[in-house]
């Protein structure tokens, strides 16, 4: 079902569509292409993190359930080198390295419906020559379903018309139960190397073994800490497979992470501060819910042994993950 959800400054109209299947009930924005709600059977708290208002969006989001993009996580330098031209993005971060794709990347443009049904949406965005720097027309879709028995599947597609940087990934904040804190839950990555990161979180490209450290989630453990590191689950993109699961002790709900990416970034929301009341009726305070991104490895361009995230006329793009939901 599409709705009329809030008119954009510019006085374009942001939809809200409504899908349902597999004991799963989720709201989706055209803006951002943004998971706005989740809602599991049995389970009446929100699965997400979100706000009931367009303006709440514009001031205050940190890409609430987004799809960022063209690159999600961070650029060093805001610059990048693609056969041998040299390409600069917008620095929208500590005016030093390109996030999520710039102030005006994906997680911040107002999508298109492409197709709909009563299980499913699918949106578009065509990103012209140049903005943000990212040479190339980029066309993306964005295809949310509820398939099989409490399985979100976000499937993320591109192709371009010249070389180009392409890493999108999804962007919400998970929480397993209504307590506003989620340094309870208990989180397995299959990973047995993370990157580590600088002061602002960017990746410099040295990777470390977790086993006898406090980045090991080898086995379920409390989240506890805080984090914004990519975790290092192959060196390239594969076919679909289990890589995480996170759970709530309270709640007794698990989530399921299958992606074919090569990486999860875990970021534990330890810098939310939005002052307005979210989709619970409460002011989401710092580790009101943590993202668990599948993605390609951050800040490839300056790193040539990570996997790649050139995208050339002729290929496309395709990223496919599921978020399955348990109430045992």
């Amino acid at each position: 079902m599409i709705s009329h959800f809030s008119i954009l400054p510019e006085n374009q109209d942001v939809r809200a569509i409504e899908i349902a299947g597999g004991g799963l009930h989720a709201r989706i924005l055209t803006w951002g292409a943004s998971l706005q709600d989740l809602r599991l059977d049995g389970h009446a708290p929100p699965l997400v993190l979100g706000f009931p208002r367009l303006e709440d969006y514009l001031a205050h989001a940190a890409h609430h359930g987004a799809i960022a993009g063209p690159v999600i996580n961070r650029i060093a330098g805001g610059m990048a080198t693609i056969d041998g031209i040299h390409h600069s993005f917008d620095r929208n971060e500590h005016d030093r390295q390109t996030l999520h794709g710039g102030a005006g990347g994906f997680g911040w443009q107002n999508w298109q419906v492409a197709a709909t049904g009563a299980s499913f949406v699918e949106l578009a965005i065509s990103q012209p020559d140049g903005h943000m720097g990212f040479p190339g027309r980029i066309d993306a879709t964005c295809r949310y379903e509820l398939i099989g028995d409490g399985m979100l599947s976000v499937a993320l597609r591109a192709t371009t018309q010249k070389p180009t940087l392409l890493n999108m990934g999804h962007h919400s904040y998970f929480t397993l139960d209504d307590r506003g804190d989620i340094r309870d839950h208990t989180l397995r990555i299959d990973a047995d190397r993370v990157l580590l990161a600088d002061e602002t979180d960017l990746a410099t490209g040295e990777s470390l073994d977790v086993r006898g450290t406090g980045y090991d989630f080898t086995r379920a453990r409390a989240v506890s800490d805080p984090f914004d590191n990519n975790f290092c689950l192959a060196q390239q993109r594969r076919a679909p497979q289990t890589v995480a699961q996170l759970a709530s002790p309270h709640s007794r709900v698990t989530m399921d992470v299958i992606t074919s990416e090569p990486g999860l970034q875990l970021y534990t929301g330890h810098k939310l501060n939005a002052p307005v009341a979210g989709l619970n009726g409460r002011i989401d305070k710092p580790f009101a819910g943590l993202c668990l991104e599948p993605q390609m490895w951050p800040n490839a361009p300056d790193n040539p042994s990570f996997p790649s995230i050139v995208l050339r006329p002729g290929e496309r793009s395709q990223q496919i993950s599921c978020f399955k939901f348990t109430n045992t």
